[in-house]
């Protein structure tokens, strides 16, 4: 984990103009995309950080510099998709589902999975800058791992929480599609990175999802197992995904445009 860290570390630290090469297009389909979110967003709130997001499964985004960190990433990412794989199995078997049946609902074999990593200097002005705004992650799943410096904040009965997360530790985020596959039985988790005026901070996080062609919906088996109206209509993931990245669900989250009205 420590390597995947300091990999990342050195790629944001690459001159302005070696990471220039890598930048395209903001399309979900890209294999690898990376930039910066130094400006106002809608909320006049400034966005302060530096990003990228590599597709690793099912075909994997090499990068090429710096020297060394393609081979580190491809490690991590085969051995954290072992991870969430098991995790998506003991899910299933929680919901008294047999253990295979979201990986094959969700086609996990082609599952849609990426690789994103966030990176955050210090900030002078913490109160009026945020790392990432308050949001849901669009997969099943995203497992989390950082530097030394805290910054992930969950929101809890209205409040935000601020999460510690232990050195070569997971911090496992339920997300979009995971709500919708169970009706609502494991809620996308709302969360949010803070800034801090210390020290930088850097977080990787591997996001879990089904195959990009995957049309989700609420498991037909566990709306007659628990007598369940569907509170969610289903739609293809990376039609989904797309709406996401399009800001068209901006202070309303693409999951509340999914609902029923009937599920409020």
């Amino acid at each position: 984990m420590k390597a995947m860290i300091d990999a990342c570390h050195g790629f944001f630290t690459l001159p302005d103009e070696e990471r220039e090469e890598f930048k395209s297009s903001n399309d979900v389909l890209e294999m690898f995309n990376c930039g910066t979110s130094y400006n106002l967003d809608l909320d006049k709130f400034l966005k302060w950080r530096d990003f990228f997001n590599a597709r690793v499964h099912p075909e994997f985004y090499a990068l090429s510099k710096p020297a060394g960190v393609s081979e580190v990433s491809l490690k991590f990412s085969r051995k954290t998709r072992q991870v969430a794989l098991e995790i998506t199995s003991a899910i299933a078997e929680s919901l008294g589902l047999d253990p295979s049946y979201i990986h094959h609902a969700m086609n996990t074999d082609r599952g849609f999975e990426i690789l994103a990593a966030n990176y955050n200097p210090p900030c002078p002005q913490t109160e009026s800058a945020i790392g990432l705004p308050r949001h849901t992650d669009s997969g099943l799943f995203t497992l989390l791992i950082q530097n030394e410096m805290n910054g992930l904040q969950v929101e809890h009965n209205g409040k935000w929480a601020t999460i510690d997360v232990p050195p070569n530790c997971f911090f496992v985020n339920l997300a979009d599609q995971m709500d919708i596959l169970t009706n609502g039985k494991y809620k996308s988790l709302i969360h949010r990175a803070t800034l801090n005026n210390k020290a930088t901070r850097i977080s990787v996080v591997f996001s879990h999802g089904p195959s990009a062609d995957t049309v989700i919906a609420p498991a037909p088996e566990l709306l007659e197992k628990h007598g369940q109206a569907p509170k969610y209509i289903g739609m293809n993931y990376i039609e989904y995904m797309k709406i996401q990245l399009s800001g068209k669900s901006y202070q309303k989250s693409t999951l509340d445009h999914m609902r029923y009205k009937h599920a409020g």
